[in-house]
């Protein structure tokens, strides 16, 4: 699976232990990250994670466009409620998520289920791709 990672300035090292502590379970996955985040837990983890740019310089748009496009399978991107400098980006990359039915985690407590429910398969229905021919 496809697996986009985020997080705000001051939720960077919470995405680090998380990273960390899941790091056997997303090890299985492809990872991708905006800039900073990706090589923070990168350096930290040792898990292998392509970084995008930079939120302030595009990031978010380059994750955004491969969910409009149903190239990833999970979002974890840990929000800060305290900062209004990037809600915007925040409801963005939700509103994709939820037009395009990926799940989304704004938070560690959303990201500990869904990640767990990744590991017993219960985000599998993902990996099936809708046929191309008519529905009989």
């Amino acid at each position: 699976m496809n697996i986009a990672l985020m997080s705000h300035d001051h939720k960077k090292d919470l995405m680090v232990q998380f990273c960390t502590a899941y790091a056997g379970i997303l090890s299985q996955h492809h990872l991708y990250a905006t800039n900073t985040t990706g090589h923070m837990v990168a350096d930290a983890t040792g898990l292998d994670i392509h970084c995008f740019l930079s939120c302030a310089h595009g990031g978010s748009q380059q994750i955004g466009a491969r969910i409009a496009y149903n190239e990833f399978d999970l979002v974890l991107f840990f929000n800060d409620p305290n900062s209004d400098t990037l809600n915007n980006e925040v409801n963005y990359i939700s509103r994709l998520c939820d037009r395009s039915n990926v799940p989304f985690a704004s938070n560690i407590a959303t990201a500990e289920m869904l990640v767990l429910g990744l590991a017993r398969g219960d985000l599998d229905y993902r990996c099936v791709k809708p046929s191309s021919g008519p529905i009989l």
